[in-house]
């Protein structure tokens, strides 16, 4: 038996349109993407932003302000002053307004580079699925100079070009790694479902995602990937994404660069230091040690 739509009790007014102050423009100029091809199959791609629209002059930065002053309207009228409140904002960590902005990017890195990258859990993602798809023939090969030797100080990277003869000798060992995709593709065709022909395949291989977040964790990710203990591929990418991001929003990538990426944080025990005079902080911890010598280098304290 067919039920008849039960009519709201409130009442609803008709879709109202609202037309803008002032002429908009599209932020991305007509663009479908914007590509950035990083290394040799690799790229990141910015397939559309929120707010797309904003008015002539201005940047996606105008919902930043907008959000920060409970506005319908475009914030104050003059550039001078928005630009004042999103560095206060950002200086003083109000992060909200920053959430207000959002980038969707479609992506294609090394599965090693995918692994780090999918740690920041402050995104959507969707990501392409080797059980339903054939992994295509791509793989990431660095160079010989771009092969590099441990660390003795980070245990989680290396910074320096190992010798030559082991970097040939590692080139060698991701070749037979990679010459498991014949293997693989011949077990295809025989039959094996692709969900458990796919889990010989190396970690050189290429995912690819779309990537979906906010300004604010955007910027997150940007001062954890582009820092110089960054992993350099990761740091690859996470350099194209600001790339991508600056014309949008530049005043906002502006102060991180001047409160984030470009600042030294001190720590109450580095502070006391200062006011000391001393050399050394209150720690046995050896680390924290070595930090401290290297925030004063960097602040010219000797």
């Amino acid at each position: 038996m067919e039920t008849a739509a039960v009519e709201p009790k409130t009442s609803i007014t008709p879709i109202e349109r609202v037309a803008p102050e002032s002429p908009m423009r599209d932020l991305m100029e007509g663009d479908e993407r914007r590509v950035i091809r990083v290394h040799q199959h690799g790229f990141i791609a910015l397939v559309d932003v929120m707010p797309r629209l904003a008015p002539e002059g201005q940047s996606a930065d105008a919902a930043i302000v907008q959000a920060a002053r409970v506005s319908y309207g475009q914030g104050t009228k003059r550039i001078t002053e928005d630009r004042g409140l999103i560095r206060y904002l950002l200086r003083h960590r109000h992060t909200t307004p920053f959430e207000m902005v959002e980038f969707k990017f479609h992506c294609r890195m090394p599965i090693f580079v995918a692994r780090q990258w999918i740690r920041h859990r402050t995104a959507n993602v969707n990501e392409y699925s080797a059980r339903y798809s054939v992994v295509p023939d791509r793989f990431y090969h660095p160079a010989p100079e771009e092969v590099r030797e441990q660390s003795a100080a980070n245990r989680q990277g290396g910074e320096e070009t190992i010798d030559a003869a082991t970097a040939e000798r590692f080139l060698e060992y991701l070749d037979r790694s990679e010459a498991q995709y014949g293997e693989y593709e011949k077990l295809l065709e025989q039959g094996v479902s692709r969900e458990l022909a796919r889990i010989a395949l190396p970690q050189s291989a290429y995912t690819e995602w779309y990537w979906k977040c906010d300004l604010h964790n955007t910027l997150r990710f940007l001062s954890l990937r582009m820092d110089k203990h960054a992993q350099s591929e990761i740091r690859d990418f996470a350099c194209a994404m600001m790339r991508l991001i600056e014309p949008l929003c530049p005043i906002t990538v502006e102060a991180f660069r001047d409160y984030e990426m470009g600042a030294v944080r001190l720590t109450r025990l580095e502070i006391e230091a200062i006011r000391a005079g001393s050399t050394e902080i209150d720690t046995t911890n050896s680390r924290e040690q070595s930090e401290w010598a290297a925030k004063r280098e960097a602040l010219g304290l000797g």
